[in-house]
């Protein structure tokens, strides 16, 4: 796939911009806060409609406006696409497909897949469970779209289900009357029906893709420690299961839901469930998140994304758009090279740096540069 075609208007800093890719390669030059990464950004937006840097819509719109669009024009194996994005900074984002809104996202995902690797990605060794959660979902969405729903669908029980709990906790805690109190649980079986069906979708689905990952992330590892270390990467669902059988996934749920019910009632917030999942990232036998180096952490968070784009490929037919930004100031100069040398013109490539000091001639030869200075983009 290749995006030919960018613009952006009224975002972040840009009032109103049009970027044209005219090869495999763009090396998006500039200071620190010019706008590099917002382009990047506005990649991003078109093929997952999520921002890695933030999680409102407003924050997205330039400043004293009220809306912003994205554009972007898709070259891919089966024929062309027209993809737009309008966010708001009061109300709901449109979505329009070859000059028609959607409805349903799950109906706009999946068109534009990438992988997106930044500084901000090695808190995918070192962060919390929930940053590893997001990644995971977040490819999983680019490769069965339908998951946005069902994920979305598992949160939005898990909110009802927690807004639940604090009732019953308060009305116990108040000494409100039996009847209350029944009628209150009997709703909460329902809502563990609901938490153990959905979630089953989210745990089999988390677990099927990580088991096609795992081995990719192994290979890409090995090549880049110059197999002097072995990665494991293990899915650890808050809720062991063995079978990928929807039924006994449930009533593994339902089970551990039952064992949970007195602490989840007396803390009045659900305790089980694959909110709680982690994703486990094993250096050498040894967990990369507490003992790992710098350079180890750096080394596994690039074998992820090469394995990333091998899974997509191997998947969706054809390369994914990768998107670099400010990453080869976060690599050693043999990582950096093993990068670049990997990357050749396998794949669309948009790459920000401050200087070119990290490319080859090769490199430079090939690639279109921008140059961008306060939300305007030039040619080099």
């Amino acid at each position: 796939m290749y995006l030919t075609h960018l613009s952006l208007n009224n975002f972040r800093n840009y009032h109103q911009q049009i970027v044209n890719f005219e090869a495999k390669k763009t090396i998006i030059l500039g200071n620190n806060a010019q706008g590099k990464s917002n382009l990047l950004e506005a990649v991003s937006l078109l093929s997952t409609l999520k921002s890695h840097r933030t999680s409102k819509d407003k924050d997205l719109v330039l400043e004293g406006q009220e809306e912003s669009k994205i554009e972007g024009i898709l070259e891919r194996k089966y024929g062309k696409s027209e993809l737009s994005l309008i966010l708001r900074s009061q109300g709901r984002k449109t979505l329009i497909l070859n000059k028609e809104n959607v409805r349903k996202q799950v109906e706009f995902l999946g068109i534009l897949n990438t992988v997106q690797f930044s500084s901000l990605d090695l808190d995918l060794v070192r962060g919390a469970p929930d940053c590893r959660r997001n990644w995971l979902d977040s490819l999983l969405i680019q490769l069965e779209p339908i998951y946005s729903y069902i994920l979305n669908q598992y949160n939005s029980i898990l909110k009802q289900r927690n807004a639940l709990l604090k009732k019953i906790r308060t009305s116990v805690a108040e000494g409100e009357k039996e009847t209350i109190i029944s009628n209150y649980l009997a709703q909460l079986s329902l809502w563990n029906e609901q938490l153990a069906e959905s979630g089953s979708r989210v745990t089999r689905r988390r677990a099927r893709i990580l088991k096609r990952l795992a081995p990719l992330a192994q290979y890409w590892h090995s090549n880049i420690s110059g197999k002097k270390e072995e990665l494991n990467v293990i899915y650890a669902p808050h809720i062991p299961w063995s079978e990928d059988n929807p039924n006994l996934v449930k009533e593994a749920f339902l089970n551990k839901i039952e064992q949970r019910k007195m602490a989840e009632q007396y803390q009045g917030k659900t305790l089980v469930g694959t909110h709680r999942d982690e994703i486990e990232l094993i250096i050498n036998k040894t967990p990369a998140r507490s003992y790992g180096s710098q350079g180890q952490q750096r080394t596994l968070v690039l074998a992820l994304k090469l394995a990333e784009l091998n899974l997509i490929e191997e998947i969706i037919g054809e390369p994914p758009i990768l998107l670099l930004d400010d990453v080869l100031a976060e690599l050693d100069p043999q990582r950096q090279n093993f990068l670049l040398e990997t990357i050749q013109s396998n794949f669309q490539t948009l790459i920000t740096a401050t200087h070119l000091n990290s490319f080859d001639a090769h490199w430079l030869k090939e690639s279109q540069i921008l140059s961008v200075e306060s939300g305007k983009i030039t040619d080099f």
